[in-house]
């Protein structure tokens, strides 16, 4: 196979190679902002996108483009694959808190010499009333809910919920778009549903099941935010885990147009 034409751009940030015919680009995805760059991508017939996804929800919503489900195995497996399938571009529009994807994603960009940045959404910032506690992780967050009550609306996926188990005084209101793994917590209801919410049905929600406390991760958005506006609405304290740090010398961009403009790619 013939060597990459961008293994002369070693730095993960070093964008806006020529698009030329069959320009590919890899999308890291399971995101909103995944599948909107992916259908802008799709819509140019000079370029190519495959979006990646990690498999953890089993029934994904459609994605514009070629769909690969699955992970890599480690930096190696995805620099094997950027070799394999001439990748010319990787955008890594990954949640922000999959951090082992985000690194892998950066070694390997530096490792093959395929340009690369991070499509980030930005984090949520507290307003006036907000009575937010930032921690670092979920069991930072675990262990400050006793001081804050009793009745916890968690909202902070599937996954990674063992953080909580240990908590038997609490009662909590689990809600994921997918059941969530075990353990949790023995006093625990759960709730499946998939946002975008609006701030009058959030309310409604805590109010109907006497919510003390709310506990989130800092993804950023508009689907998930209404949560935020109703528990400052009800004066309820919020635990706001904060986002993983993108690793040495990576930046991002807050939208697809941003990452567009990275590509070298005029927005629609």
């Amino acid at each position: 196979m013939p060597p990459s034409p961008h293994q002369h751009h070693p730095h993960h940030d070093d964008l806006r190679p020529p698009v030329r015919e069959g320009f590919h680009v890899l999308v890291l995805g399971g995101t909103t902002e995944a599948r909107e760059l992916a259908a802008s991508l799709a819509a140019r017939p000079d370029v190519r996108v495959t979006t990646s996804l990690a498999g953890r929800v089993s029934r994904p919503q459609a994605q514009a483009g070629d769909v690969r489900i699955g992970g890599f195995g480690g930096t190696e497996g995805l620099a094997a694959w950027l070799r394999e399938h001439e990748v010319d571009a990787v955008v890594d529009a990954t949640h922000p808190f999959a951090a082992a994807i985000t690194a892998n994603a950066a070694h390997a960009a530096a490792a093959t010499g395929v340009p690369a940045v991070v499509l980030r959404r930005p984090g949520w910032r507290p307003g006036p009333g907000d009575r937010w506690h930032p921690v670092g992780s979920l069991t930072e967050a675990a262990a400050l809910l006793p001081s804050l009550g009793h009745r916890v609306f968690l909202t902070t996926g599937r996954l990674g919920l063992a953080a909580f188990a240990g908590l038997t005084a609490q009662r909590f209101l689990v809600r994921s778009v997918e059941a969530p793994e075990p353990p949790l917590p023995p006093h625990t209801d759960v709730l499946l549903a998939r946002g975008p919410f609006t701030v009058d049905g959030e309310r409604e929600l805590l109010r109907e099941h006497r919510i003390d406390v709310l506990v989130t991760k800092d993804s950023g958005g508009e689907a998930t935010a209404a949560k935020l506006v109703a528990a400052r609405d009800l004066g309820l304290p919020v635990v706001v885990v904060r986002r993983p740090p993108l690793p040495p010398g990576v930046s991002a961009v807050p939208d697809v147009r941003g990452a567009l403009s990275r590509l070298g790619i005029d927005p629609p």
